[in-house]
């Protein structure tokens, strides 16, 4: 970048001249291609990787159906023999015992999860750019989560639900599922940012009941927001990968994604501590660690809502008397669960009566205007 030295006996010909910014410019393309191919290169380590699995996908789903069974068969041998060992009357006592209070802590609490997951696919159709009303989205992510969560395997039956909203507004079933996936992403990325920083902060209170050592589970925690930083860094490039033909969304969005992901984890796991019994000692960040992870593990086991699976879970982490865990348990399940599936199945009803006489209606309307003229 220095001047030319000033001792030069003459400026060189114009051939020269030229040759020399021709030489220049193609050193300038050369370093400009091997920087774009260095900053690229991660990206494409990236859609490398997600070439390998989907083209292992049959392999990967008997992986997963193996790891599955493992994980329902260990966690009904738990929940079955915590159940033999519960005191009906300690049950009983648990259950009458359970305040106005916490009732109603819980129902603020699971709305405010269900408010956020509403952003989830506000934030998948920012960035497929498709425009949907608020109302219309609320009713679509509402009901998907309600019903999904109560069913089991989100894809299918979330993506059904989503679709036969988002459908009639103009969505094709290509842009649902690409919806679905979105928001299916923003929930693992705010659930492994709740595991990451639990494990780190609570690494000792979560080591008296996994029986990990503290530095293990820091690790563990650190190794955890190391992907969710590699994921960040991915995604911040200009060449972002797919999954599925899904272009992932960039570091804006994903931030986002983390934040509502944060906010719906830590609410619904806000609705089942205010239902546990008194003076079971766990501190809220070592127990939302404890709820994402029970999460985790009934989402992997397909168990429709992960029943038999978190209550395993819980059962076997919480602290607690189990006759009053499980108590807290059936309380947060007809809360959280059994409480948004009946509202959802009712304002599906009411939105597809809604449509049918709206087009019922404009039928007749046309049918009279036929008429007249």
């Amino acid at each position: 970048m220095g001047a030319e030295p000033c001792l030069a006996p003459a400026a060189p010909s114009r051939h020269i001249r030229a040759g020399l910014k021709e030489d220049s410019l193609g050193r300038m393309e050369e370093t400009d291609e091997r920087s774009s191919a260095a900053s690229a290169a991660p990206a494409g380590r990236v859609e490398r990787l997600i070439d390998i699995l989907e083209r292992r996908r049959t392999v990967l789903r008997r992986v997963g159906l193996v790891a599955s069974l493992a994980i329902v068969a260990t966690s009904l041998a738990i929940f079955i023999r915590a159940l033999v060992a519960i005191d009906p009357g300690q049950f009983a006592a648990a259950i009458a015992g359970t305040s106005g209070a916490q009732i109603f802590g819980a129902f603020c609490f699971s709305a405010l999860s269900y408010v956020a997951l509403t952003g989830y696919d506000r934030l998948a159709l920012r960035h497929l750019r498709l425009k949907a009303s608020v109302g219309l989205t609320a009713l679509a992510s509402f009901s998907s989560y309600a019903i999904s969560f109560t069913l089991g395997f989100p894809l299918i039956t979330g993506g059904a639900v989503r679709y036969w909203i988002y459908g009639p507004a103009g969505l094709s079933a290509g842009k649902v599922a690409s919806l679905t996936l979105i928001a299916g992403i923003t929930f693992w990325l705010g659930m492994g940012l709740i595991v990451g920083v639990g494990l780190i902060s609570e690494a000792q209170a979560i080591g008296e009941i996994n029986k990990l050592s503290s530095l293990a589970n820091q690790l563990i925690g650190v190794s955890v927001l190391a992907g969710l930083a590699a994921y960040l860094v991915v995604v911040s490039r200009r060449s972002r990968p797919r999954v599925l033909n899904v272009t992932l969304p960039g570091p804006v969005l994903t931030v986002g994604q983390m934040t509502l992901g944060v906010i719906d984890v830590c609410s619904a796991a806000g609705a089942l501590y205010m239902l546990l019994p008194k003076g079971h000692g766990l501190a809220f960040v070592t127990f939302s660690a404890l709820y994402s992870f029970a999460c985790m593990l009934g989402i992997a086991s397909h168990a429709p809502g992960g029943i038999g699976v978190f209550e395993a879970t819980m059962l076997k982490t919480i602290p607690a008397p189990s006759g009053s865990v499980l108590a807290s348990l059936l309380l947060f399940r007809a809360i959280y669960y059994l409480a948004p599936f009946i509202l959802a199945m009712a304002l599906l009803g009411a939105h597809e009566g809604g449509r049918r006489w709206r087009s019922l209606r404009d039928a007749m309307r046309a049918t009279q205007d036929g008429g007249e003229d």
